[in-house]
């Protein structure tokens, strides 16, 4: 057998860059890194040795590194990913809230953190945690709760069966999640003579596991028997190429759609079958036959509480679930019957046994009430003498988009009114971490979005409170020429819970600044922010001045930033759905008494 003398590092990134998608694409687009003491030496000598095959980009932190190798997988479908490397200690641990994010999601990427030494010769090595009772226990322990496959690489020849694991794990449409191979730093500079034929091209495909008979009988069965059955489409319908096959079986069979946060774009906002956003985000046509639904057919959904209205939703005293999804964790949810398979080949087994099997068709007249009550709310205000809300500032977004826009969003405000106010028109137009509603993954995301699809137009949707959190990757997008556009809307703290505090019956404490402990006044220049990471940035008054402004960003040669102010307050009054926020039982205020007497009653409708 001919073997190759490589360190193990060395050998990590030549194994990744040999891997390859059924596309013909590699798998791994990329490796984003920081380098310090644990990983310079081993993986920085490593990646710099194949930079022109693999190549190698750098963030400003660990976190928005891997948010944007996550938001660049999710807009590819699954298809290709890519891989964040980190030091030791700090970095590493600043990647536990993106592999979190990920491991919800159920999105791949791949994290190579540092680790301490194997031979425990410098013990403890610089940023080393140590565990007084447990001596195999370091910082990147942590990951395990947040991680599909975890591994500890402690010898070179480890890679040999580790490596495969992992993207078996990243590619296996089931247990698709991050995985993290914890990187012993001195075992990083080792070597080893690797099999040659370790190294050679291999092609990773898409399974698409078919129906068991059994469960395929039983979900027709109750397709047949149901007279108004809906469907709930989730991100698995945009994972497993769905959307053409999901629009085909709904118009063949007159069963209307309704869209999960993940489920967005799987048909467009104007299809005759498309009844909107479901759930507390939802729109009051989707909930309003999401109500009366005898049987609920989610396809690639794992039945979050904002889809579901906390199980208060689907309210039906006849209602049954069937859950069609590749994972047999979410297909058997709450009691749900069952079909395991992948999205596309299920329904199309689905469809070819119902036949011409038809519905009767759905009161189209609930899409026109709620369009023109969205179209209200998002249309540009008359009068320019008060502070345009985050609705406005949607419709204004709107109207400046094309056919190609992605929009995106993680936290705040503006997930719930784009959830139910943008009308996407293309699958993948709309991006939104939902899953784990994660502030700070914006820009970073769309910066990760771009990258994956070039020629698409990125808007990123941001509050003031979420770029505080996270925005140094503006400046990694300024330095790679990649071009987003973000809109930051200053409500001037954290608008969206200060609400959800309100409606709980809490006085307005520590979200808006207004209402925080502090001796100075915060007045942020944002623009000024944007600009200093070289950023094109305005500051805009008006709707008018916004639209003007996102006309003038196409032409622009860099990332531009456009900063307006907004009221947070207000939000739509039509749509949305109750959703379980627990009210405390004993308080001094009469808002939470009364607050906590109308969580009570709602609980009553929970099933």
């Amino acid at each position: 057998m001919k073997t190759v003398r490589l360190t193990a590092a060395q050998a990590l990134v030549r194994y990744l860059a040999a891997q390859i998608n059924e596309d013909g694409e590699p798998y791994i687009a990329g490796v984003w890194a920081i380098f310090g003491h644990g990983n310079v030496a081993g993986m920085g000598e490593a990646l710099y040795g194949i930079r022109e095959e693999l190549p190698t980009y750098r963030g400003q932190n660990e976190q928005s590194m891997a948010h944007a190798a996550i938001a660049y997988t999710k807009q590819l479908g699954r298809r290709r990913t890519m891989a964040v490397t980190s030091s030791i200690g700090p970095g590493a641990l600043n990647m536990v809230t993106a592999a979190a994010l990920a491991h919800v999601n159920r999105l791949p990427v791949l994290l190579i953190p540092g680790d301490v030494f194997a031979n425990r010769g410098p013990d403890p090595v610089l940023q080393q945690i140590e565990d007084f009772n447990d001596g195999t226990i370091s910082a990147n322990d942590c990951f395990k709760p947040v991680s599909r496959y975890f591994d500890r690489i402690m010898r070179p020849e480890q890679l040999l069966t580790a490596l495969p694991r992992a993207f078996r794990t990243m590619t296996d449409p089931a247990d698709c999640g991050p995985v993290t191979l914890s990187f012993c730093q001195d075992v990083q500079a080792e070597a080893y003579d690797y099999p040659e034929t370790f190294f050679d091209k291999k092609v990773w495909r898409q399974r698409r596991p078919e129906p068991d008979k059994a469960e395929l009988e039983e979900a027709i069965a109750a397709l047949k028997a149901a007279k108004h059955p809906i469907i709930v489409a989730g991100g698995g319908v945009h994972f497993s190429g769905a959307t053409e096959t999901l629009k085909s079986f709904a118009e063949r069979h007159s069963i209307p759609v309704i869209e999960t946060q993940a489920g967005k774009s799987a048909l467009a906002w104007d299809h005759e079958m498309n009844f909107g956003p479901a759930g507390v985000t939802g729109a009051s046509s989707a909930n309003a036959i999401a109500e009366k639904a005898d049987l609920v057919f989610g396809v690639g959904t794992r039945f979050q509480d904002f889809t579901t209205g906390s199980w208060a939703l689907f309210k039906n005293p006849a209602r049954k679930l069937l859950a069609l999804n590749v994972q047999p964790y979410d297909s058997a949810k709450h009691d749900a019957i069952s079909l395991t398979a992948d999205a596309k080949v299920g329904l199309e087994k689905l469809t070819e046994a119902l036949g011409s099997h038809r519905y009767a068709e759905p009161d189209a007249s609930l899409k026109q009430d709620w369009f023109a009550k969205a179209d209200a709310v998002t249309a540009a205000p008359k009068e320019a003498n008060s502070l345009p809300t985050d609705m406005q500032v949607i419709g204004a977004v709107q109207r400046a988009s094309r056919d190609n826009t992605v929009v995106m969003c993680a936290a705040g405000t503006m997930p719930g009114e784009l959830h139910q106010l943008w009308k996407a028109k293309l699958p993948l137009s709309y991006h939104m971490e939902y899953g784990f509603s994660c502030m700070g993954y914006e820009i970073a995301g769309g910066l990760g979005i771009k990258m994956a699809e070039p020629e698409r137009d990125v808007i990123v949707m941001v509050g003031d409170g979420s770029y505080m959190m996270m925005n140094s990757e503006l400046a990694t997008a300024v330095a790679m020429g990649v071009k987003i556009t973000v809109v930051i809307t200053d409500n001037r703290g954290y608008g969206c819970i200060n609400r959800l505090q309100m409606g709980t019956g809490g006085a307005e404490f520590n979200n808006l600044y207004a209402h925080t402990n502090q001796k100075n006044p915060i007045a942020i220049d944002f623009t000024a922010h944007a600009a200093s990471m070289g950023a094109d940035a305005h500051k805009v008054s008006t709707i008018a001045e916004l639209e003007t402004a996102l006309d003038a960003a196409r032409s622009a040669d860099v990332p531009t930033v456009i900063v307006i102010d907004t009221d947070p307050y207000p939000t739509p009054d039509a749509g949305g759905y109750w959703w379980d926020v627990a009210v405390p039982e004993v308080s001094e205020r009469h808002e939470v008494k009364q607050a906590r007497a109308a969580y009570e009653s709602a609980l009553k409708e929970r099933r």
